[in-house]
């Protein structure tokens, strides 16, 4: 009997590009473990979420813990699994506004001393890239993010998002056609 190590597994795992959908079953299925598939899928572009609504790093570090963990929790209500994507990017823009309305409850009554500057603020070029992929139709932002964000290939888009690659493809140009406009807009 072979003894597979640690590496070997997962290495395995990330070899074959599961669909959200498989993965999303594989989790409803029992494989709690596989649920780390989608957060390593999905983190940047959870993250990039919220410093799109929060403009500091470690909040949106915060909005994406909590996105993850809601998700993971109401992962049995999803009615399409092959759209996870795109529902954890709106549960990831709820978490992070939950925050800003936290924070807006919280604040200091005025006259108390405030640390000046925020932290982990994106440059203004950055910032304004960010907002224009937001506003971008559900299926084009989830690529554009997976594609761009998380670095993955035209193929493993195609394969994560459970479309052809031809789809993938003429989302990314219809996309970035869109980009181009919001861009001359801002």
């Amino acid at each position: 009997m072979q003894v597979l190590s640690l590496e070997t597994c997962f290495l395995k795992d990330i070899s074959v590009v599961r669909s959200d959908g498989e993965v999303v079953n594989a989790v409803l299925g029992g494989d709690r473990k596989a649920f780390a598939i989608l957060v390593k899928r999905y983190e940047r572009s959870v993250r990039a979420i919220g410093m799109c609504v929060l403009r500091d790093r470690h909040l949106a570090q915060d909005a994406a813990q909590d996105a993850f963990v809601k998700a993971y929790r109401k992962l049995g209500s999803l009615r399409k699994a092959h759209s996870f994507g795109s529902w954890l990017m709106k549960i990831s823009r709820r978490c992070a506004l939950d925050i800003v309305r936290q924070r807006r409850e919280s604040a200091l009554p005025e006259g108390d001393f405030v640390a000046a500057g925020p932290v982990g603020l994106l440059d203004d070029e950055k910032e304004r890239l960010l907002a224009a992929v937001m506003r971008l139709r559900e299926s084009e932002k989830q690529v554009v993010m997976l594609r761009y964000f998380d670095g993955y290939s035209v193929k493993e888009v195609a394969g994560i998002a459970g479309r052809s690659v031809g789809t993938v493809t003429k989302q990314l140009s219809r996309a970035h056609r869109r980009l181009r406009v919001l861009l001359r807009e801002a």
